[in-house]
């Protein structure tokens, strides 16, 4: 953090190269004054401003491509990374890789739905600004179809049927809660698809609006937040009966399979396996391997 002196300089650029940060901050999207994102060296600052660079993260070298087809592309985000800039910039993130991976320039790709960091699976990138406007009119006719898997910490009462209750923002910014400040609509349609000794359940889930940490908030206001979820009180850790801990190390939801209208109005269907760490989590805890699939495609959520 550099708070700004008299004399250090009048840009960014220059307090920056004053303070000897890192040169390629700016261009990566890791310089802050305030909240607000750095975009260009020459951005004035005054007396006081306060000056944030974030650490470079690691650079992945490719991500999975799972499906190219006419004007529309999708990924298989792993866990950990973001799908667009975030605090740590610009070059980590999953539209940076991806285009990367594809050998073309990142502009191109737009993003139709985003997946929160630890969340891994599908995710649909628009090729064209006609895309992008096709899926948007996908999502508001209910004919982009999402469905996730997700392990809960216990099973949901009733065991199926839709959670809809508004969620709005919590006192963190970054967080989101049920009936919290300036609350949306948000439905989210789930059914228990299996369950495991330990009381830990296999939710398939398909959302039908698409508000920010839906399906966690959801979860978690339901009395079943899901594994992993620290930030919405899922468990870091969990004890089986013989004692043994597990300490999943991302949150425990996937997007399994998404279906989008082509170009020419057909529908494509694409999927994503499920991570072998969530397999592992799932089997560990005694939970039936063939539950997985039933989850993607449970019938009470049609």
């Amino acid at each position: 953090m550099i708070r700004v002196r008299p004399g250090d300089g009048a840009t960014v650029a220059e307090v920056l190269a004053r303070a000897g940060a890192d040169a390629d901050a700016i261009a990566d999207g890791r310089v802050f004054v305030g909240r607000r994102r750095v975009r260009q060296g020459n951005e004035p600052l005054g007396e006081g401003d306060v000056v944030d660079v974030a650490a470079p993260r690691p650079l992945p070298r490719a991500v999975r491509v799972v499906m190219h087809e006419d004007d529309l592309v999708a990924v298989d985000k792993p866990a950990g990374m973001p799908t667009i800039a975030d605090h740590g910039g610009a070059s980590h993130a999953l539209v940076h890789v991806a285009a990367k991976t594809l050998g073309i320039d990142a502009a191109r790709l737009h993003a139709t739905s985003r997946l929160d960091r630890d969340v891994s699976g599908v995710v649909v990138f628009a090729l064209t600004k006609a895309a992008a406007e096709r899926l948007t009119r996908a999502r508001s006719a209910g004919t982009y179809d999402r469905r996730y898997v997700a392990l809960a910490t216990r099973d949901p009462r009733p065991a199926r049927g839709t959670w809809d209750a508004p969620i709005g923002r919590a006192r963190d910014p970054r967080l989101r809660m049920v009936r919290g400040r300036d609350p949306i609509a948000a439905a989210t349609r789930y059914a228990v698809c299996g369950s495991s000794p330990s009381g830990v359940s296999l939710l398939g889930v398909a959302p039908v609006t698409g508000r920010t940490h839906q399906i966690r908030v959801h979860a978690s206001h339901a009395g079943a937040p899901l594994v992993g979820d620290r930030d919405y009180g899922g468990p870091m850790r969990v004890t089986l009966s013989t004692g043994r801990v597990l300490e999943p190390r991302r949150v425990a939801l996937h997007a399994r399979r998404v279906i989008v209208p082509s170009a020419t109005g057909a529908p494509i269907t694409v999927e994503a396996p499920v991570p072998p760490e969530l397999e592992a989590l799932w089997t560990a805890l005694g939970g039936d391997a063939g539950a997985w699939d039933l989850a993607a495609s449970c019938a009470p959520l049609d």
